[in-house]
């Protein structure tokens, strides 16, 4: 009895020794992984338009945008990428946005509303936080901020309408997905160069018209000249709207009734849920000959602004748009083949000849 409980003894032993031995060999195969795991999530430095050289992750898969406008051309870029949207989308939306992304989390935005939600973004965890736009004064600072209270690299990215293919090839560099990025440039490159052709004709015939783009409930806001908002209205028109402090807001500068009579314009552009559809019975209106000849028209807008608000790759379209609204004769170009286009490559959507025709029908369909 007690040689057998020796051997158990010794047994036991012998089995505690593997059993101790597999746990370390177990414990260092674990921390292996954990380091390859480290290894493998490799990391690059990606200098933003501020000139800030940010470490960002080799592989990016989980983004959240800054704000409306960075979203627009995330969304084109890299759709499924996006883990949360920057304030609700319109209520039109659900028409062309697939549902999954209209459920994704409110993160807020920086600029817009000011109330980008850190808790939030901290929560959902993305690889990365990017900014898109015109530079502000305080966007480094800003910046900083984010990742500080984060823990999580932000990078801003410039864009004006000029520079759009440019951007979206960063993006597709900075996201993995050059292929898209290149489509997404090469769209945007060719349809400047449409608006840019069409103009020299039209500026060579001295056919330039002049124009006021109104917004606001009553009409009495516009985009000035030589604003962030404006470049697509300066460079398809004469805008008459010169002040002296241009608003880099999307609902421009507040003026009266009196400076839209002296400015008079020949074409005048109602931003959408504005006030296109009261100025038919408003007397006071019909003093400008851009009412008298029934040459006002309604922005589209579905599921953004085709003009701005926010002004993102959306405004590529509305340059198509008003360029062909304007010189119908000069633009050599299709547009409702161009929208149909630019609604499948940037919002991933099949738009319908009857979707189209509701989109234009208090602007192209007007005219013709």
């Amino acid at each position: 009895m007690g040689g057998i409980k020796k051997g158990w003894k010794k047994t036991a032993g012998v089995l505690l020794a593997a059993a101790l031995l597999i746990s370390t060999l177990g414990g260092c195969a674990g921390g292996s992984d954990i380091n390859n795991n480290k290894e493998t999530a490799k990391t690059r430095i990606f200098t933003d338009s501020l000139g800030r050289e940010v470490e960002v992750p080799e592989e990016i898969t989980s983004v959240v945008s800054s704000g409306n406008l960075a979203q627009i051309m995330l969304f084109a870029a890299a759709p499924d990428s996006l883990m949360g949207i920057s304030g609700s989308w319109s209520d039109d939306a659900e028409e062309y946005i697939d549902r999954k992304y209209l459920e994704l989390p409110d993160v807020g935005a920086l600029f817009v509303g000011h109330d980008l939600n850190y808790e939030e973004i901290t929560k959902l965890n993305p690889q990365i936080i990017i900014d898109v736009g015109e530079v502000k004064d305080s966007l480094k600072e800003d910046l900083d901020e984010i990742t500080d209270k984060t823990g999580i690299p932000a990078v801003h990215i410039s864009v004006s309408i000029e520079s759009m293919g440019d951007a979206f090839r960063t993006l597709g560099d900075l996201l993995n997905q050059e292929e898209q990025g290149e489509k997404l440039a090469e769209y945007c490159e060719e349809a400047y160069q449409l608006t840019e052709d069409t103009m020299k004709i039209v500026t060579e015939n001295g056919e330039k018209k002049s124009l006021l783009y109104c917004t606001g409930e009553n009409g009495l806001n516009v985009i000035a000249k030589n604003s962030y908002q404006s470049q697509i209205i300066d460079l398809v028109s004469d805008n008459l709207a010169v002040l002296k402090n241009p608003s880099a807001k999307g609902t421009g500068n507040e003026v009266d009734m009196e400076m839209l009579m002296n400015w008079d314009p020949e074409i005048i552009i109602f931003a959408p849920d504005g006030y296109y559809e009261y100025v038919k019975e408003d007397t006071v209106w019909h003093s400008l000959k851009a009412v008298n000849a029934d040459t006002y028209y309604e922005v589209p807008n579905g599921p953004y602004n085709w003009m701005g608000s926010p002004p993102s790759s959306n405004r590529v379209l509305g340059m198509l748009w008003m360029t062909k609204l304007l010189y119908p004769k000069e633009a050599d170009f299709d547009l409702k083949e161009k929208v149909k286009e630019y609604y499948k490559l940037f919002y991933h959507c099949e738009l319908t000849d009857e979707q189209y025709q509701h989109l234009t029908e208090r602007s192209i369909l007007k005219s013709e």
